[in-house]
């Protein structure tokens, strides 16, 4: 049994358990490890044995130092400096600073490199999705359908003189944003995400709904701004068996008079809105819980794969609190 420091004894003595302590506890009850590192490791430097050098750190230490980042919304330096000030961050890794150092910041710069070249993040995604899959944690009745955007610097202080190429602006009410925009299919049942796609802000909502909705879905469920989604998911407009739920334009509903017939289509409205309320909460969890607010760095492959993480890390998060919900699906 490996022994530990005096830094260690005495914060594992403390009397009060920090959030931060909880919640990396709650994590390294949930990750499914041993998967992530049987998917990846066939691309983390497979040749590396036998070369002169400092070899590489191990794969399961760097994921862990990864998902931190992705967690506290750190750069890479920033990332460096708070492993060395937090004791929970160095126990959640492992590390003992008596015989070993931090990670640098360069180490980490050069496994995100790694994860993107190779599109590793979409495979983390896949191999978490398909573990709480296994756990019953995702119910294949329909699917939510949104999509937020993430702003961008909008600075042209820079040598090109230019904003980010890739990067597009958008207007959203009365205000116009400039950035990407993420795209999410959710399960209507459990709320999970399932699908994911980024594309620039300025990219109509409805036209990637074919890339968030399964074959298998019974019903497609959006908000207005999905109108019309029935040509991009190939059915016939008033098909009776149509799987599209979008919801009605607040200005038809204006229209029409006091009747019971509009007092029936605002409680049909009403119920579509409180399913559509589940897409929410992944939203909620990678920018409040997260902090991604903003795009960190440039290009949208870069930020896409970042994406593929965080809606990850995201659905383990919300994994918990839709155990009830699977519980009675199964029961029923």
């Amino acid at each position: 049994m490996k022994q530990i420091s005096f830094a260690q004894a005495e914060h594992q003595n403390k009397k009060k358990v920090t959030r931060r302590e909880r919640f990396l506890a709650q994590m390294e009850a949930v990750v499914p490890w041993q998967r992530l590192i049987e998917a990846l490791s066939p691309c983390y430097f497979p040749d590396a044995a036998g070369k002169r050098g400092r070899p590489p750190m191990g794969l399961a230490r760097m994921l862990r130092v990864y998902f931190l980042q992705q967690w506290y919304a750190l750069a890479d330096e920033a990332l460096e400096v708070a492993i060395y000030d937090s004791q929970a961050m160095r126990d959640f890794i492992g590390i003992d600073l008596a015989i070993e150092s931090v990670p640098d910041a360069t180490t980490l710069l050069r496994f995100r490199h790694l994860l993107e070249k190779h599109v590793l993040t979409q495979r983390i995604f896949e191999e978490i999705n398909a573990s709480l899959a296994y756990h019953g944690l995702f119910i294949r009745e329909g699917t939510i359908v949104d999509a937020t955007i993430v702003v961008a610097a909008p600075s042209t202080k820079n040598q090109a003189k230019r904003r980010e190429p890739e990067m597009k602006q958008t207007k959203k009410g009365n205000q116009w944003f400039f950035g990407m925009k993420a795209h999410i299919g959710v399960d209507a049942v459990t709320g999970l995400t399932h699908s994911v796609v980024a594309t620039s802000a300025n990219v109509a909502d409805v036209t990637m709904s074919s890339h968030l909705v399964r074959d298998d879905d019974k019903r497609v469920y959006g908000d207005a701004g999905y109108t019309g989604m029935w040509k991009h998911l190939d059915e016939e407009n008033d098909d009776p068996d149509s799987r599209c739920c979008v919801a009605a334009k607040r200005g038809a509903i204006k229209k029409m008079g006091d009747s019971p017939m509009k007092t029936l289509r605002l409680e049909f409205e009403k119920a579509k809105a409180s399913i559509r309320a589940k897409m929410e909460h992944p939203f909620h969890v990678i920018k409040n819980l997260f902090g991604y607010r903003k795009v960190r760095y440039k290009g949208l492959a870069k930020n896409k794969a970042q994406l593929f993480t965080l809606v990850a890390l995201g659905n383990l998060v919300l994994a918990g609190r839709c155990q009830g919900h699977t519980d009675g699906a199964s029961a029923s």
